[in-house]
């Protein structure tokens, strides 16, 4: 798998784009507005920039690593993919839509991933036209810095191609921990209705944001609290995860809190607008 495709352009995809140059892998970054392809490729150089600045790569090893990843817009650019990793937004009609086009340009022999948060990987991969060779490769914010990748196999998923999507993501430096496919795997599953249930307290005036924090760290060992964290995800993502987790499993506790949505209606989204239950 020398060359990857990565589908869209935020924080993630960039992320991902940036531990794959790191690791010697050829990129072809996508978004369908040249505006946001310049963005991305900017948010690759400026991951690159802190690493040089801080003295863990070398001048030679941050160019190279900027020489490996190119910009494109049309979608067709993915044909020479070995690999497609999909991290655009958390929306299912968007995601199907996109493998489906995939299909008709890509390899038959080329895998499919998607850096999905919480939706099926057996949904994504119906209309992909290769369910034995769709993936889960799930990442976590800050990419560069979390090894954790969720591999989740789903229905059809074939052994060879777990194994492949495997050893790329320890290519990338990171620890692959294999899940099955359900609705927000593992870690989203455990951690989303506890910053739901952090973000009730914050409503309900129990305490604000500092001292809820401040408790889950100092009495949970937690190195972040809850709802900085929340605001280090995004909260439109923790939204649409919680929605997601709401409908699949129609359990109270996954219902968003009120707040949340309140923030998400209101543009405040975390660190990534400034603004969410912190100011940046």
């Amino acid at each position: 798998m020398k060359t990857i495709a990565i589908l869209g352009t935020g924080t993630m995809s960039t992320g991902i784009a940036q531990v794959a140059v790191q690791s010697g892998h050829e990129v072809i970054l996508w978004n369908r507005r040249e505006a946001s392809v310049e963005k991305g490729l900017g948010g690759i150089r400026k991951g690159l920039d802190r690493l040089l600045k801080k003295e863990r790569i070398s001048q030679s090893d941050h160019d190279a690593s900027l020489a490996r990843v190119r910009g494109v817009a049309a979608l067709e650019e993915a044909k020479t993919a070995d690999i497609v990793i999909e991290a655009v937004s958390e929306d299912l009609e968007l995601k199907q839509d996109l493998f489906e086009r995939l299909s008709q340009i890509c390899a038959d022999e080329v895998v499919f991933a998607s850096n999905t948060s919480s939706l099926s990987i057996t949904r994504l991969a119906k209309n992909s036209g290769r369910p034995d060779l769709f993936i889960g490769m799930h990442f976590f914010n800050p990419v560069p810095a979390m090894k954790l990748v969720e591999i989740v196999r789903g229905l059809e998923t074939s052994d060879a191609t777990a194994a492949k999507v495997t050893a790329l993501a320890e290519k990338f430096g990171k620890v692959p921990i294999e899940v099955n496919d359900s609705p927000g795997f593992v870690v989203n599953r455990v951690v989303m209705p506890m910053i739901n249930e952090a973000a009730y307290v914050l409503m309900q005036g129990v305490a604000d944001a500092k001292a809820i924090d401040e408790c889950m760290k100092l009495g949970c060992n937690h190195p972040m609290g809850p709802l900085a964290l929340a605001d280090l995800v995004g909260l439109d993502v923790v939204c649409a995860i919680l929605d997601t987790l709401h409908r699949e499993f129609g359990v109270a506790h996954y219902k968003p809190c009120p707040l949340i949505q309140k923030y998400v209606d209101a543009g405040w989204l975390g660190t990534k607008t400034q603004r969410g239950f912190y100011q940046y």
